[in-house]
């Protein structure tokens, strides 16, 4: 067998939810490590925060989105999808971005800059070409939102790094990711809900397509004026919360597997109005809460249940949550609980807190991996391609 005929390059899903898993593990850890200073720093002229927010959000993150696109997207047109060499190269530039993040400093201008930015143009633009080549065969109408956010994460990318231009790239970042999340959700929980219990959730187009225009204008809060963006994220949070209203929550919340998921879209709603309430009201937070309520709220929650669910179905397998994967959900959920209440209840801990909260996750990501990487790695059981 040949390098690239391995089954770990025969979908997107399997090397980016193995370098997820594994990023998942080591990340937080770092960061934990360099926070105390026990590990140096990266040798680069942006900060530590910069880096771990970087790395948290386009590392991790993008491992988790790249997987998911690569792998739906082809589901959606109905084709094979990239796979062999398309994903070894994939893989190598995600590879060669990490590095390039600790060794900024010591790298040429130009060679970071193509260092760092490799892979998000070759997957942004793979990406785009399915979309675009094979539209009309597409199943979902709506995904234009991906052919305008796509591109955008490498402007909010670039910005992230620059001193002057953070705030605004870390809004735009976050904002790219929660329309991803949204219009995942959107699909997702109506296709779970009613495989679980045969009930309709409620989906008006009218609704939808609202709730994606809000957060793809919010995608540029930090352009925005103050006033207009905090009335966005007002209003964003209202039609979200009256779509869940009509969610069945009260089915969903019973089955764990299911249930993270509207815990996630809480915690978008939580994310908006907490982002309003520190433009409105200047609370005396502890710590970058808005932030945190996203990437441990709704990436640690919702990531590891979609890991294992795809991880499972797209190799053949029966998708059933073992106790060993509700496990890593109870978790994640205590990474959040630690993250964000344990500074606003004891603010003398923080670093306790954030030391603990760093841990949870760690571990579940350790968890996720043990439990994922071995059928990611192996061909799919009932002999079908991918």
């Amino acid at each position: 067998m040949s390098f690239a005929a391995h089954p770990l390059w025969a979908a997107g899903f399997r090397p980016f939810f193995s370098l997820a898993c594994l990023s998942g593990v080591a990340l937080p850890l770092a960061w934990i490590a360099i926070y105390a200073g026990w590990l140096p720093p990266p040798a680069a002229s942006f900060s530590i925060v910069q880096w771990h927010v970087h790395e948290m959000f386009f590392g991790f993150g993008w491992a988790v989105l790249g997987g998911f696109l690569l792998t739906a997207s082809k589901n959606w047109v109905g084709i094979r999808g990239y796979h062999g060499w398309s994903l070894v190269y994939l893989a190598a530039a995600w590879l060669l971005d990490r590095l390039a993040m600790v060794f900024q400093a010591k790298l040429p201008p130009l060679a970071f800059l193509l260092a760092n930015h490799l892979f998000l143009l070759s997957i942004v633009a793979m990406l785009a070409w399915t979309l675009i080549r094979h539209g009309k065969r597409d199943s979902f109408r709506d995904n234009y939102f991906f052919l305008i956010a796509l591109p955008l994460f490498i402007v909010a990318k670039t910005l992230l790094l620059d001193s002057e231009g953070y705030r605004t790239g870390v809004l735009m970042t976050l904002g790219l990711f929660r329309l991803a999340f949204l219009i995942m959700f959107e699909r997702t929980l109506t296709q779970f809900m009613q495989n679980t219990f045969q009930v309709a959730i409620l989906r008006d187009p009218r609704l939808d397509l609202s709730i994606k225009s809000l957060a793809l204008l919010l995608v540029f809060a930090g352009l925005l004026p103050a006033p207009l963006a905090t009335t966005l994220d007002i209003l964003l949070a209202l039609l979200l919360a009256w779509r869940f209203a009509y969610w069945k929550p009260q089915l969903a919340l019973r089955r764990l597997e299911l249930g993270i998921s509207y815990l996630g879209y809480l915690a978008i709603i939580a994310q908006l109005l907490v982002a309003a309430a520190d433009s409105l009201l200047t609370p005396a937070w502890v710590g970058s809460v808005a932030v945190h309520l996203f990437s441990f709220g709704v990436m640690g929650l919702v990531i590891p249940a979609m890991i294992t669910r795809i991880s499972l179905g797209h190799t053949g397998r029966k998708v059933a949550f073992e106790p060993r994967d509700k496990a890593v959900l109870y978790l994640m959920i205590a990474a959040v609980a630690l993250r964000l209440l344990g500074p606003q209840l004891a603010p003398a801990a923080y670093r306790s807190w954030l030391a603990l909260a760093a841990i949870c996750w760690s571990l579940g990501f350790a968890a996720l991996a043990w439990r994922c990487l071995p059928l990611l790695w192996r061909p799919r059981v009932d002999g079908k391609a991918g």
